[in-house]
């Protein structure tokens, strides 16, 4: 199920360079950010360091506050250029308005460098590798977070690529140049959390700024929904407001 998030928070997302994300919620607004998302990915990863390197190139923050002198709640959204593709997701997680500005966080070379960056996949290959995680860490779990912890999600990472159980490996193509795209990923993520019994792993793909995408998966319009595994694969093109159409194409 998704958590309630209170009306005034900061929030910050790490991604690893493969894809997976760690994120974390605080209405006090008074915590370590990013020290305890690295310290959680370390344990969920069982990394031999905390990944510090990643900062704060691979990061986004979200901070919604209430203007005393207008009593309005009002958000400012940040991210860097590594990870603006991942936009769509957050807005979803943070629950943010669909017309939220992004700022864009100017790339900083000398804390940024790519091929620095690239030393370190040797050394950390798990950060290189999709594990399809999206985890919500909040600073007050992450003090108890612990070995027994980080096995959990380790066996919740294996059940979820497990051969012996049927999972479903699902792409979603929007365009970012569409009012409804916001809307159309935070309904079928609802769907999915909630109706889908099995493992599952969700691709979004921006056509708009990956258009090559679509040509490859053959996408003529938005949104469309591709199973592409198990076979055979399964497609739903238009919209995807029809429950019961959606799960039974999904799990048929």
């Amino acid at each position: 199920m998704i958590n309630v998030l209170p009306q005034v928070f900061k929030g910050i997302a790490l991604f690893t360079p493969g894809g997976d994300l760690i994120y974390g919620i605080d209405p006090s607004k008074k915590n370590q950010w990013h020290a305890h998302l690295c310290h959680g990915l370390q344990k969920i990863l069982n990394l031999a360091e905390s990944p510090h390197f990643l900062v704060p190139q691979y990061t986004a923050t979200v901070e919604r506050w209430l203007d005393p002198s207008t009593h309005q709640l009002k958000t400012i959204a940040e991210i860097y250029p590594a990870v603006q593709q991942y936009i769509p997701l957050l807005q979803v997680l943070f629950e943010l308005d669909p017309k939220t500005e992004w700022q864009i966080a100017p790339w900083q070379e000398n804390y940024c460098h790519r091929a620095v960056i690239e030393t370190y996949k040797p050394h950390f290959p798990q950060l290189w590798q999709r594990q399809d995680l999206v985890v919500r860490l909040d600073p007050q779990q992450s003090a108890k977070l612990t070995d027994e912890d980080s096995k959990t999600f380790e066996h919740q990472i294996k059940l979820a690529n497990s051969p012996q159980i049927e999972g479903y490996n699902l792409r979603l193509f929007i365009s970012s140049a569409h009012d409804r795209a916001e809307k159309t990923l935070s309904n079928l993520h609802q769907l999915l959390e909630e109706r889908l019994t099995n493992p599952y792993s969700l691709k979004v793909i921006d056509v708009a700024k990956n258009p090559e995408q679509a040509v490859i998966h053959q996408v003529l319009t938005t949104p469309t929904l591709i199973r592409v595994s198990p076979e055979p694969i399964k497609r739903i093109v238009g919209q995807l407001d029809d429950i019961s159409r959606v799960l039974k194409i999904i799990s048929s």
